[in-house]
């Protein structure tokens, strides 16, 4: 079980304590990639919240590529900190190329070039 602790009196929401405490967790090695969480509902037991409130976090933390969340399969962990900035500059990357009408074969040929 992680050691997950949420602080009622600092002013940060709810959700953003939840995924900061699981974040923490998995760069410690508390959680480690393949690894399975809780489910979500006794993870709001636990911590004394609404489940919306940790599947928020989690959803956060899946889209950092973090978690990996799959119906009947639960939640496991798929990355670590270090690897959940480099998939956010590359899904930016992505985001700019679209937005200046870059084709993927575009972007990876300029990836490809650039080393």
């Amino acid at each position: 079980m992680l050691d997950v602790n949420i602080d009622r009196e600092d002013p940060a929401h709810l959700h953003e304590q939840v995924a900061a405490e699981i974040r923490r967790a998995i760069a410690e090695g508390e959680a480690k990639p393949g690894d399975r969480l809780p489910p979500a509902r006794h993870l709001a037991a636990v911590l004394g919240v609404n489940t919306n409130t940790v599947l928020r976090a989690l959803r956060a933390l899946r889209d950092e590529g973090l978690l990996e969340m799959r119906p009947r399969r639960g939640i496991r962990v798929v990355g670590t900190p270090p690897e959940s900035d480099l998939r956010a500059k590359v899904a930016d990357l992505v985001q700019l190329a679209r937005r200046r009408g870059y084709t993927r074969a575009d972007l990876l040929e300029m990836v490809a070039n650039a080393s």
